[in-house]
């Protein structure tokens, strides 16, 4: 963040308040050991509640940003409550699974259909912000709860054969009926929809420059303060690859090192949980931190698309990162439980 000052004007803030997120993070991590875990479980429908009105609300009353209302504007930082939901749906699930695994007969179409509605109703609102982002990230949730409920292998092939034609359509009418896609999704979801299926379209300044400023990186990098090419996402989408640019190969390296401990400690932590809840909350989470890196890290290298998902910890913004700070509190209360 320190870098994107000497890149961009509208950079010059960022360092600030990136130390500030960081600061109110480490508080909320460590205030949150001293808060017993099970009373965040016990209220999580409410939390789950709270979340819905927030995605309604910022509808009406967010801050439109490249063609997304998804952030609520309080003029020395903005909110965005799709982040935050992600630890409430993670709860609510958590709760929901465990209440399941306690049913003596256990009911499976009932437990996936109410898991099923919980996720949508989120996923829909953040659709017609739209964050498409959002929407993996609570699919992924879903998914996490289903394979840790250990339901039949039937209802994932029913769920794949849903998908397969859902999609089916869905890219039939972007092809060709995009008339009528438009009409019916509007012009700005087509756009998007364009730059997720054409990512690896050279012309691309984004993609380009950021292969550019890695490939020219070399061992140790530019260091602090060299003038490199602008990548317009520098500080937020694209970061890994301002990372390189400054700290080279060699720090790529040792970024790489950090998060395989990150993610072995958290590994670490789901084996050795045995209550169910705690469980179901640290395999949904590894779901969410291990695709976010992937995604990140190989969009910055050209090889999925570009999808606006940050890099944990590393990335510009608040909201993300005090997210994954309440998490990993969550995880050392319930380590010490």
């Amino acid at each position: 963040m320190y870098q994107a000052r000497f890149i961009k004007d509208i950079y010059l803030g960022h360092f600030a308040k990136q130390i500030l997120w960081f600061g109110i993070g480490f508080f909320l991590l460590f205030f949150l050991r001293y808060i017993k875990s099970q009373f965040l479980f016990s209220y999580s429908f409410y939390f789950y509640l709270l979340g819905n009105l927030l995605l309604l609300l910022v509808l009406f009353l967010g801050k439109d940003i490249n063609g997304a209302k998804a952030w609520f504007d309080f003029k020395f930082f903005h909110f965005q409550p799709s982040e935050f939901m992600k630890i409430a749906l993670l709860l609510y699930l958590s709760k929901l699974l465990k209440e399941f695994c306690r049913q003596k007969e256990k009911k499976e179409g009932k437990f996936i259909l109410k898991c099923t509605i919980v996720t949508l109703i989120p996923s829909l609102l953040v659709f017609l912000e739209p964050d498409t982002g959002a929407i993996l990230f609570y699919g992924l949730l879903l998914l996490s709860t289903f394979v840790m409920a250990k339901i039949k292998k039937r209802w994932f092939l029913l769920a794949f054969l849903f998908i397969l034609l859902f999609g089916g359509t869905f890219l039939y009418l972007y092809f060709y009926q995009q008339d009528f896609f438009i009409q019916l999704f509007g012009t700005s979801f087509f756009y998007r929809m364009d730059r997720l299926i054409h990512f690896q379209d050279k012309s691309s300044l984004q993609l380009e420059n950021a292969l550019t400023t890695i490939g020219n990186a070399g061992v140790f990098g530019h260091g602090i303060k060299k003038e490199i090419l602008y990548v317009p996402e520098f500080p937020t989408d694209f970061v890994f690859s301002l990372s390189l640019s400054i700290f080279g190969f060699l720090g790529g390296i040792l970024l790489l090192l950090c998060f395989l401990i990150l993610n072995l400690f958290f590994v670490h932590c789901f084996i050795k949980t045995k209550t169910i809840e705690y469980k179901a909350f640290l395999h949904g989470f590894l779901y969410l931190f291990l695709f976010q890196q992937i995604e990140n890290i190989l969009m910055n290298l050209g090889f999925l698309p570009i999808m606006g998902i940050p890099l944990p910890f590393l990335s510009y913004g608040g909201s993300n990162m005090i997210v994954y700070f309440l998490c990993i509190g969550l995880i050392l209360n319930m380590k010490k439980s």
